[in-house]
């Protein structure tokens, strides 16, 4: 029996995949579970469709990630904060703020995105990643000061 996978299951096949099974594992197992679909003429037909659109989807994202990349790499933003001894920051310098400043110079750009590896602490020059998508990723400059 021929089957459409929905989902990805362990040691047969990845969702999307069109995979031979005997019919018990595919009546008893796989259809009931939601992980599978018979395979028929227009079940192939619909589900290269869908491939076609979600190839066009991620096409775009990715290219709408491309484009932001090249607008924000070597973009610097200045955070103020007031800060102790030997630099110290009071408090810290989050995703969360650095995010907010970018928003403020017109870019949108999610919190999730920013890839800090720890908060910032210290007044200085740092260099952060921000992921727009799983193959593009671009560096902004974080200017942090006290204020004037």
């Amino acid at each position: 029996m021929q089957v459409i996978l929905k989902s990805d299951v362990p040691n047969l096949g990845d969702a999307g995949d069109v995979v031979n099974v005997s019919a018990g594992y595919g009546r008893n197992f796989l259809f009931p579970r939601g992980l599978a679909m018979p395979s028929t003429e227009g079940s192939v037909r619909d589900l290269e469709h869908r491939a076609r659109i979600v190839e066009a989807i991620k096409r775009k994202q990715l290219s709408e990630a491309k484009a932001l990349a090249e607008k924000l790499d070597g973009v610097g933003i200045t955070i103020r904060r007031e800060a102790g001894d030997e630099d110290k920051l009071f408090g810290s310098v989050t995703s969360r703020d650095i995010a907010e400043a970018l928003v403020a110079e017109g870019y949108e750009v999610e919190r999730k995105a920013i890839q800090l590896d720890e908060q910032i602490r210290r007044i200085g020059l740092f260099t952060v990643p921000v992921r727009l998508h799983r193959e593009v990723t671009a560096s902004i400059r974080v200017y942090v000061m006290r204020p004037v």
